[in-house]
């Protein structure tokens, strides 16, 4: 191969870690022996904006445009020797290089202060217990945010931290507006973006230039390296690929796309550009490109004539994170909410359980696409090899799972896997409220470094939770986010409104079920969302199904994904979203649990038909079903030490055995009849997750009933096997 790759995510994603799209990617031309460079341009600029140097040059800029600023921007352009003064120090503290200076900033009289810090969210209840570093960390990014506002009022409208431009990328039907934006003249936050684009091409040399664009806050920053790159260096390819492309452009057919890039392939970036790559190097026609939009004789044409597969996942290589500044990341802490805090803070490395959804039904969810129709999941073996390497290779032990919904099996194979090899690893992923995360389940992914869970409650009533073929309910939600919580894992629900024909009465019932589900501490953070319909859903396939239709029939030249559609029987969504979000933080807060819902709203609502006590019935409901045969049964304590003793009772001799344990926090004993101690003593090594086999229920039973030790029904309900499972005998 005679290309040479620089993978470009282009200004803005997160703050704190690298988006792993490139990492994949290069992780995959690894295998191929194909050279490869990845940058993150939107840390970079970020990283020489927010400087002395950056400030100085954006105040000057600033100052010419004085007489029209706002008080609050021209009282940030009066404290810019503070900025300038702090903001090094400030940055090398969200670097976590500088952690003393915490101590000075939580003082309140070393930042500079405008019009963020009047939003501070009540710091007792989102930091009091958490220490100077969170609170310190979430007032350096008010701080941000205030330069932020000053930016965006006076420099560049586009700017956001986590996007660009992102309002001309959503639901682009036309061109137009995106084309003219990218024909006016560069602002500040462009000028360094170039500036460092073209250091990367002159260090690099790259002949293919690929620019992955994740979401519509990529996609002007994308526009605008390949238009750069196509001005100065005709010569280099430029291609387009990720989850924007993916959703949004599968239907192009705007020629002036190809003003800015050259290819633009979708799903799966592996065998797209290693095909594109043989094409570019004269070994294989276009005509066999896989998944790829290119200009023909002037029009847009899909070419996806290639004869072979997908690379499956074992074959895909370990995704490598060399070339990003690792260390030069920020851990912000935007808002107070929990989960959204492992969104902004600490660096994650991000990893695939599995391709695809192992569902795959939900009406709302785009599951014709290939992303989450294709299900395919990897070896528990295999994951924990490519943790080791990236771990090895970032000197970071925090993984963030980014799946649809991570496979419950598979999680439970992970887990044991991890604490076979003594792995210690720190992670959080998405999941479906499914029944087989039970207690004991959860507290094996605790064990092995889980640390929090997002699933999808979405409409929290039994009617639309069938109709998106959730296959859930919300009883099961209950337990199992009760499990998850009693095991000492974080739960985060997503919550959804506006879904269609959801009613006002439904809307009520729902926020009754999330107010019970926060007040007897089942969840502890949540956020709500609007229901959107999108091209690739079953809801946007065939609306009518849904009692909805699409606003308009029309399919633009550009994007085409997020559909307006009407319900004529549902509720005025609208309308509820102040008092969902409003009612949901104080949640959050602990508080407020006793107002009535008609409250939260400026309208009249409809009273609740939800009983007072529904989440505490059914956490009240015990399931004592006997475990199915073929679950595993794993001892996460250690070997015990026996002893054994007799007693009398009515004047006659029982042997009997005492069992020691000597585990992390405690050690307890137990005593029992000598030929259960035995057999227990014996036994226990060989079920601990590193032992020399694994047991079922079945072979269990089957082995006490070999041994003659009595009816195994009697040993299973005994007090105990109650304290053992208490103590971390696990039914899986």
């Amino acid at each position: 191969m005679s290309q040479k790759l620089l993978l470009i995510t282009p200004p803005f994603t997160q703050l704190n870690t690298p988006y792993p799209a490139t990492a994949y990617l290069k992780g995959f031309l690894n295998t191929k022996n194909i050279p490869s460079y990845q940058t993150d341009l939107g840390i970079e600029v970020i990283l020489a904006l927010f400087s002395a140097s950056g400030f100085k040059a954006l105040f000057k800029e600033v100052a010419t445009k004085e007489a029209t600023l706002t008080p609050n921007s021209r009282r940030i352009l009066a404290l810019q020797k503070e900025y300038i003064r702090t903001i090094d120090l400030v940055i090398d503290f969200l670097q976590d290089n500088n952690p003393t200076l915490g101590h000075v900033i939580c003082e309140g009289n070393y930042l500079p202060e405008a019009s963020r810090f009047e939003q501070l969210d009540d710091l007792e209840w989102a930091f009091g217990t958490m220490g100077t570093r969170d609170k310190a960390r979430h007032l350096a990014t008010l701080y941000l945010e205030d330069i932020s506002d000053l930016i965006v009022e006076a420099i560049d409208p586009y700017f956001g931290f986590s996007r660009y431009a992102e309002r001309l990328g959503r639901s682009a039907n036309s061109f137009d507006e995106l084309h003219e934006a990218l024909q006016a003249s560069h602002s500040f936050i462009v000028d360094i973006m170039l500036d460092l684009l073209k250091q990367k091409i002159e260090q690099e040399k790259p002949t293919l230039v690929a620019l992955s664009v994740p979401f519509p806050g990529n996609l002007f920053g994308a526009f605008k390296c390949g238009q750069w790159i196509k001005h100065h260096y005709p010569e280099i390819k430029i291609v387009m690929g990720g989850g924007f492309p993916n959703t949004e452009l599968r239907s192009l057919s705007e020629t002036r796309v190809f003003e800015y890039v050259d290819f633009i392939c979708l799903d799966d970036g592996e065998a797209p550009i290693y095909h594109l790559i043989e094409y570019l190097d004269g070994k294989r026609p276009l005509e066999q490109l896989k998944r790829t939009f290119a200009l023909q004789e002037g029009k847009v044409v899909y070419f996806n004539g290639s004869p072979e597969k997908d690379y499956p996942q074992r074959e895909v290589g370990t995704p490598d994170y060399s070339d990003f500044p690792l260390d030069s990341f920020l851990s912000v802490i935007e808002i107070a909410n929990p989960m959204h805090r492992l969104w902004s803070d600490g660096r994650w490395n991000k990893l695939t359980l599995a391709h695809g959804c192992y569902w795959g039904k939900c009406t709302f969810c785009d599951v014709s696409l290939d992303y989450i129709k294709r299900y395919e999941p990897v070896t528990a073996a295999l994951l924990c090899n490519r943790m080791e390497e990236i771990i090895a290779q970032t000197g970071q032990n925090g993984f963030h799972f980014v799946d649809e919904a991570a496979p419950p099996a598979l999680l439970r194979e992970l887990a044991l896997e991890i604490i076979r090899r003594g792995l210690t690893v720190v992670w959080w992923t998405n999941i479906r409220f499914e029944k087989s995360f039970t207690r004991d389940l959860c507290i094996l992914l605790k064990e092995s470094g889980c640390i929090a869970i997002s699933g999808g409650l979405e409409v929290a009533s039994d009617r639309l939770l069938t109709l998106i073929k959730k296959g859930v309910t919300i009883a099961q939600v209950t337990r199992v986010a009760d499990n998850l919580t009693q095991a000492g894992i974080m739960v985060h629900a997503y919550l959804m409104y506006g879904f269609p024909t959801q009613t006002a009465q439904e809307t009520i019932d729902s926020l009754e079920v999330v107010r019970q589900l926060f007040m007897n501490g089942v969840v502890q953070s949540g956020f709500w969302h609007q229901f959107a319909m999108t091209a690739h859903s079953p809801i946007g396939l065939n609306p009518e199904l849904f009692k909805v239709r699409k606003a308009t029939a029309e399919v633009g030249t550009f994007a085409n994904n997020d559909i307006v559609h009407l319900d004529s029987i549902g509720a005025d969504h609208d309308a509820f979203s102040e008092g969902l979000k409003k009612s949901l933080f104080n949640y959050m807060h602990g508080i407020c649990f006793e107002f009535s819902l008609d409250k939260w709203f400026n309208f009249k609502v409809p009273r609740t038909t939800i009983p007072p006590n529904h989440i505490e019935r059914i956490l009240a409901t015990e399931e004592t079903a006997l475990p199915k045969p073929n679950a595993k049964i794993v001892w996460l304590g250690n070997t015990p030490a026996i002893r054994s003793f007799s007693k009398s009772k009515k004047g006659k001799s029982i042997a009997m055995a005492e069992l020691s344990f000597v585990n992390k926090k405690e050690d307890f004993n137990l005593q029992l009849q000598e030929d259960w101690g035995r057999w227990l003593a014996a036994l226990l090594p060989a079920l601990m997750p590193d032992g020399s086999r694994t047991y079922t229920f079945a072979e269990l039973e089957a082995d006490f009933q070999q041994q003659e030790l009595g009816s195994f029904h009697v040993f299973w309900y005994s007090n105990t096997t109650k304290e053992l499972r208490e103590r971390g005998l696990l039914v899986l």
